[in-house]
């Protein structure tokens, strides 16, 4: 197994749960791969894809970071292009049951870093693997009171604290704060509201 610093990004569907149980599933089988779809192809900074789990993708990128600036211009793109394939799903698949639910789908996406994450070929995937990947996940579960923000962990904003880190970045403000995880301890981070990005 290879193991190096690693980049981990994870866009996942909020309100899918919701989604899935209130919808037939002729429908959610055409939503859902199309926005994890639009949400890969609009990869702009060379992350690879390790797992699609269902209402997420796990991007990584190992060697070195992208630049602070990048990786959140990336971050915004995620999020523009999930709401406008939202918006044509919406309207393409208005009348059928379940159509309600759609435009209550959102986006929250994390970032965190590793310095010893480790590769294993299964098949024609990577498979992550250590203790960072299972702080990323985890991660998703916080106690963030919103549905679509943008989750930096500490360990990822280290790495950048040579480079001059806005906090505000016209479309919210960092926040900080953190997490204690069974096993894990204390993990902290910054997250910024992802809903102001809109238009």
């Amino acid at each position: 197994m290879m193991s190096s610093p690693t980049l981990i990004c994870i866009p996942d569907i909020s309100g899918f749960t919701e989604f899935m149980s209130e919808t037939n599933i002729e429908l959610s089988a055409k939503v859902i791969p199309s926005l994890l779809n639009n949400i890969i192809y609009s990869n702009e900074i060379n992350l690879k894809v390790s797992e699609i789990e269902g209402d997420a993708v796990l991007f990584f990128r190992k060697g070195k970071l992208p630049p602070f600036k990048d990786l959140i211009t990336q971050c915004k793109l995620f999020f523009n292009e999930f709401y406008k394939q939202l918006d044509v799903l919406s309207q393409k698949y208005s009348e059928e049951k379940g159509i309600r639910n759609i435009p209550k789908l959102g986006l929250k996406i994390i970032l965190h870093f590793g310095d010893d994450v480790k590769s294993v070929q299964i098949g024609n995937r990577i498979k992550l693997m250590g203790e960072d990947v299972i702080v990323a996940h985890r991660l998703l579960k916080n106690d963030i009171k919103e549905d679509e923000y943008l989750l930096i962990s500490e360990a990822l904003l280290d790495q950048y604290k040579d480079e001059v880190i806005e906090r505000n970045f016209n479309w919210g403000e960092l926040k900080d704060n953190d997490q204690k995880y069974r096993h894990l301890g204390e993990i902290n981070y910054s997250y910024v509201k992802m809903h102001k990005l809109i238009g």
